[in-house]
């Protein structure tokens, strides 16, 4: 019937302007537009753009941060961000003419104000969302990458580092940080999933180990869930000032010793002291960009407003009740009723795999335009494909004069709800009682169903023979599905 669609739950997203202000309030990335402020021409910076360990106290001193133990540490970090994302220009120091080396001390580079210093107040929420993600992406670098003491001591004669003696992949480390965010935003839009509350990280680092045929997981499973737990807890810990994740982190006194990895949690009581953690509204809005630039399908409720009536009906097509009811009022609000009952209702007709499920959406939608639509409506009522559903809508409106539908058109109907309920994934009793309500109704109702001229008429009585409880109707629709197939 409907084709597969490969495609994440749509994602309810805060305002680009709530965002912005998300953004600007996260701890890095105002420390970072703080010293961008504060910098000037006597800045001094080493040859890679960092600040020289002269110029730390100045700089946690205007972060606010004297007297703190890891103040400098701070400053450094957001110094760095604050190059990575533009709100600093660093120039390298030009060579001396005469080809010697500089001398030790010398600056070794100029600090201006960056282009994107000014977007910070001047620009619009989406310049300053678009500078949040160059930092987002400068920060998922450092969590994907490994913490060395002495980095200098790693780099070989040619300058790079090996990263093959160190046994690190760092493409393969990225994936892992970008698989486990893809999962936590899963979880987090998926329907009945954990919404806005935060996912155990031993869940989540499961999610990325266990295979999901794996019954009772075995200890070398269990070894390597607790390694993906202390590798996330690091990653998390890193991600938390961006603004991404909101995170507990574990307990340090679940370590027994120094060094000790925790074993994943058996008592649910405990759950919480092994860490937790969710997507902040800025980390979805983050997460999902990465995606998007992936290229993965990644809806967000919203994005449709502008769209006509046949993209609006595909693209909701899966979406959970809610998410497609509000997608639907947002894209009704922009257009006066009885065009939108129009467009509606043409975008509905068709006898693709998908046309059932369409016309649902379709008389959904219809029912969020109220009685506006009513002349609409009566148009199609000569429609064989529309007349059916439009004669539900009108009786479901309390009109008046509604026409008595042809025996063709009631089976037709009914063939079309069937289908549609069956794409749209439904509640598998509410379709048992639905299918047995139509039967019950319809005395000779697999008679008449299987002669009826619906693209998914065999598939619909080979469904309700699958479904019907009471076995010798179930008998009968297997029959008739035989029957509507060798009529083909």
């Amino acid at each position: 019937m409907a084709s597969d669609r490969q495609s994440l739950p749509p994602v309810r997203l805060r305002s680009d302007a709530e965002l912005a202000r998300d953004a600007l309030a996260t701890p890095l990335l105002a420390r970072a537009v703080r010293l961008a402020r504060w910098a000037g021409p006597e800045t001094r910076v080493g040859a890679g753009g960092e600040l020289v360990d002269e110029q730390l106290p100045a700089a946690a001193e205007a972060l606010g941060l004297a007297g703190d133990p890891d103040a400098e540490a701070y400053a450094s970090e957001a110094w760095r961000l604050a190059v990575d994302t533009g709100l600093v220009d660093v120039q390298d120091a030009e060579e001396p003419a005469d080809g010697t080396e500089r001398a030790e001390g010398a600056e070794d580079g100029t600090v201006t104000p960056g282009e994107n210093l000014a977007l910070v107040t001047g620009g619009s929420p989406q310049d300053v969302l678009a500078i949040w993600l160059e930092g987002y992406d400068a920060v998922f670098a450092d969590a994907a990458a490994p913490y060395f003491d002495d980095l200098d001591a790693l780099v070989g004669e040619d300058g790079e580092i090996d990263f093959e003696a160190l046994e690190w992949d760092p493409e393969g480390e990225a994936e892992f940080l970008e698989g486990v965010l893809g999962n936590l935003y899963l979880l987090t839009v998926s329907e009945g999933g954990a919404g806005e509350g935060p996912v155990p990280l031993p869940a989540l680092a499961a999610s990325m180990v266990v295979p999901d045929d794996m019954g009772e997981p075995t200890d070398d499973v269990l070894e390597q869930v607790s390694d993906a737990m202390m590798r996330l807890d690091e990653q998390f810990r890193v991600l938390e000032p961006i603004g991404l994740v909101a995170y507990d982190p574990v307990d340090e006194a679940l370590m027994a010793e120094e060094g000790e990895e925790p074993a994943p949690p058996v008592d649910d009581e405990d759950v919480s002291r092994y860490g937790m953690v969710r997507l902040t509204p800025l980390g979805l809005y983050g997460v999902r960009a990465r995606m998007l630039e992936a290229g993965l399908v990644v809806p967000a409720v919203g994005e449709l407003a502008d769209k006509g009536a046949d993209v609006l009906l595909d693209g909701i097509a899966h979406y959970p009740q809610d998410a497609a009811r509000a997608e639907t009022a947002g894209w009704l609000t922009a257009r006066e009723p009885g065009t939108a009952a129009r467009e509606l209702l043409a975008a509905a007709k068709g006898s693709d795999p998908d046309s059932p499920l369409r016309r649902l959406h379709a008389q959904q939608a219809l029912s969020l335009v109220g009685a506006e639509a009513e002349p609409a409506v009566r148009e199609v009522l000569d429609d064989p494909e529309l007349g059916g559903l439009a004669r539900v809508w009108l009786a479901e409106h309390g009109a008046a004069d509604i026409p008595a539908p042809p025996e063709a058109m009631i089976f037709w109907l009914a063939i079309d709800t069937i289908a549609a309920q069956l794409d749209a994934d439904g509640d598998l009793t509410e379709l048992q009682d639905l299918i047995e309500g139509l039967t019950g109704r319809h005395g000779g109702f697999f008679d008449a169903a299987w002669r009826v001229e619906h693209p998914a008429t065999a598939e619909v009585l080979e469904a309700m023979g699958r479904l019907h409880r009471d076995k010798p109707t179930a008998k009968e629709a297997r029959k008739a599905a035989f029957k509507a197939r060798s009529k083909g």
